[in-house]
């Protein structure tokens, strides 16, 4: 994570309920409970780059029903990692596992993949265009078929940044979903702070195993 922002400064921005965080952090949790709500059943989820897990955390707290949900949070920082485990024990959340690991390695994501969704927020916009395309290739062996899929891009950026492109990609991002058998369910923006997106979409593609990767599948610029 060297050179990269503080992660734990910028997580402060969640307090403000007018930044577009917070924005997203309501949309990402409605589409969280939306998925949840669709299948009876035990349900598993994949949370990428977790940060203190308060999106899936926070949904799992407010369920009735959460002891049929497990979760696996990835989250390279130890602070926010630790944090997560924390709100998980305090929320009485049993069936929640908090990974201090790099999630840009396919390692990472052994014994949590196939999941029932997949909750990929707030990583293409600190990752090359090249990196965003490759998580998306890779995304179908993170999914069970009919997986719901959650993402995130800022549709614009305030400096240049290696192998990133400036402004809005995000019509491109959904193109690629589509091309690796993804159905668009949901596609939202804010023009607060970073006019943020979330968007939602479901595997419609058949089962992949997950496959060994001889290099990273994204390595964070910011």
């Amino acid at each position: 994570m060297t050179g990269t922002r503080d992660y734990q400064d910028w997580h402060r921005r969640y307090d403000d309920p007018r930044s577009g965080l917070s924005w997203r952090l309501r949309r990402v949790r409605r589409h969280l409970h939306g998925a949840l709500d669709e299948r009876a059943g035990d349900r598993r989820v994949l949370s990428v780059c977790a940060g203190d897990g308060r999106d899936v955390l926070g949904v799992l707290a407010e369920r009735a029903d959460a002891d049929r949900v497990s979760a696996v949070l990835l989250e390279l920082h130890p602070e926010l990692a630790q944090r997560a485990r924390d709100a998980a024990d305090a929320a009485g959340l049993a069936h929640v596992e908090v990974r201090a690991v790099d999630a840009g390695t396919v390692q990472a994501y052994a014994g949590a993949a196939p999941a029932d969704v997949v909750v990929l927020v707030g990583i293409f916009g600190n990752i090359a265009d090249a990196d965003v395309w490759r998580v998306i290739g890779v995304a179908p062996q993170l999914c069970r078929p009919g997986a719901a899929v959650l993402w995130s891009r800022g549709r614009r950026f305030s400096r240049e940044l290696p192998g990133v492109t400036a402004g809005d990609l995000n019509d491109e991002v959904r193109a690629r979903f589509a091309d690796a058998g993804f159905e668009e369910q949901a596609y939202e923006t804010h023009d607060g702070g970073g006019r943020p997106a979330v968007g939602v979409v479901r595997y419609a593609g058949p089962a992949v195993d997950l496959r060994p990767a001889p290099a990273p599948l994204f390595t964070f610029v910011r």
